[in-house]
């Protein structure tokens, strides 16, 4: 990135000796199952929702090596679970521990390879102190009232590159709510993002935070080419002396609302490479160029209304350098699937202030510019989404009188019997994974699939992907077979591939639906 670097005034940070915690901590197995307060907001409600671990066992840790055992004693990787946290997290008490339902590492929180977990500070607070939460190959995560800080990737102790939480490859649905994300300075003081997404993340929703202190406050998108990005909700949150990146988006879909941005030092939200952002009833106060494309030629989308630009200058266009102001127009159009309620941007300081950040009690706004107490989480919570549904889906399968093929097929099989509504015969593959596709002459636009199997060989299916075959790209992924929900696309030609099993899989029947 080619900047001029400018004069950061960050703030000192209050730093509060605590005594150390032994390195095992405490797994403790809690009498009734317990999930984080509230239900997801934004993009996280999409593609079938996130709901954690709700449902689950509920366990406590003061360590990160107990949250690693945690994750580690589940019976499988999707095992529904609850993890409690309180006190202080640290290189001191983190350590590798190893299960085949986990994947962990001594450096950082690991979320890697898992789905259905919700991560929560409780009683005194959590605090992840030098330690970045990192989520990759994941879906359906929560977490929620954490202080994550000083995560460095140059200097000592390093951790997660130097995020404070960050998500790659394949991720999808993590709703990250009342957290405090913070460093101590830029790049140069060996800090990097607050909230870093990339490598084909999905449905995420950050609200209710507090970042700042900070040369970054976050990407989605680690490159102009990286694009797989997106579907990505920001609002209440707090972004406070942060130099650039609140946040970068290339490529992909960003709804930002209801956001205190105080003293961006170079720029703010920076929507390029093709990236459209909505950005909605938000309050930029003493700040430079709080929007625009910055830093690149290649250009990038916003849709405004009802923002306040309180003391905000703005730099000249250049040729690398299109900032929206000094007074920000619409440049394209964003249709948001989910509904939410805005505060009037006037009061989104006051509101914000009263609820954004951890241990704040997990008050939030429903669009009447008053903070209110959290309400209950749902007893009977809307699946994960890499579950199956409970009913079946409706309208017409569209497969039938589509075409089918596949990467290979066992002797005495068809991709053909995935498509002729008879449970008794089936596709398999040579060995233990393999893909079958529904294919049509024109496109055709697709949000759900049932992947059934036969009465013989259910619940053989293991990991698996759901693949836009025209383009490549990645709408679902998950373990299990049963129905699969996906934002709705045109395409001509639909994958299912099967990435792991427990044997050789049977697929009796392979249903779209619009």
């Amino acid at each position: 990135m080619r900047r001029q670097r400018a004069t950061r005034l960050y703030a000192a940070l209050a730093t509060t000796a605590l005594a150390a915690t032994a390195v095992t901590g405490a797994v403790l197995s809690m009498p009734e199952a317990a999930a984080a307060t509230g239900s997801a907001t934004g993009y996280a409600t999409q593609n079938g929702g996130t709901t954690g671990g709700a449902g689950g066992q509920t366990v406590r840790a003061t360590t990160g090596t107990a949250i690693h055992q945690a994750l580690c004693s589940r019976a499988s990787s999707s095992t529904p679970i609850i993890i409690e946290v309180e006190g202080t997290i640290n290189h001191g008490n983190t350590s590798k521990v190893s299960g085949d339902s986990c994947n962990t590492a001594a450096d950082k929180i690991e979320l890697k390879e898992i789905s259905n977990v919700t991560l929560v500070g409780v009683g005194n607070g959590a605090v992840f102190d030098q330690l970045g939460i990192h989520v990759r190959d994941s879906s359906n995560i929560i977490i929620q009232n954490v202080t994550v800080r000083n995560v460095k990737k140059s200097g000592s102790p390093t951790s997660n590159g130097g995020d404070a939480i960050g998500m790659e490859s394949n991720v999808r649905n993590v709703w990250v709510d009342h957290t405090t994300l913070e460093a101590s300075g830029g790049e140069s003081e060996g800090f990097d993002g607050l909230f870093d997404l990339k490598n084909n993340t999905q449905y995420v929703t950050l609200s209710y935070s507090i970042l700042r202190n900070s040369g970054r406050g976050g990407l989605v998108g680690s490159s102009e080419s990286d694009t797989s990005n997106g579907y990505i909700s920001y609002h209440h949150n707090r972004y406070e002396n942060i130099d650039s990146r609140t946040p970068l988006l290339r490529g992909g879909i960003a709804h930002i609302y209801n956001n205190h941005y105080v003293s961006l030092n170079e720029s703010g939200i920076n929507s390029r490479a093709g990236a459209r952002a909505k950005v909605d009833n938000n309050y930029f106060e003493d700040s430079k160029d709080v929007l625009g494309t910055f830093y690149t030629d290649a250009a990038g989308y916003w849709q405004v209304s009802g923002n306040i630009y309180d003391n905000v200058t703005w730099s000249s266009p250049g040729s690398e350098n299109n900032p929206a102001g000094p007074d920000p127009q619409s440049n394209t159009t964003v249709s948001i699937p989910y509904s939410y309620s805005l505060d009037a941007a006037s009061c989104v300081p006051s509101v914000v202030s009263a609820t954004a950040g951890a241990n704040k009690g997990l008050r939030v706004s429903d669009g009447s510019c008053s903070p209110q107490n959290p309400s209950p989480a749902p007893s009977d919570p809307t699946p994960a989404p890499t579950d199956p549904a409970p009913s079946e889906p409706s309208g017409t399968n569209l497969s039938i009188g589509a075409g089918s093929d596949g990467s290979s097929k066992a002797s005495g099989t068809s991709y053909g019997n995935v498509l002729d509504g008879d449970p008794s015969t089936y596709w398999s593959p040579t060995g233990s994974t393999g893909s079958v596709s529904v294919k049509w002459g024109s496109a055709t636009s697709v949000s759900v699939i049932n992947i059934r199997e036969t009465s013989g060989s259910v619940g053989t299916i293991g990991s698996w992907r759901v693949i836009n075959h025209d383009t490549g790209a990645v709408l679902a992924s998950g373990s299990g077979a049963g129905v699969i929900s996906f934002a709705q696309t045109s395409l001509r030609k639909i994958t299912f591939e099967i990435t792991g099993s427990t044997g050789t899989p049977q697929v009796a029947e392979f249903e779209t639906y619009a």
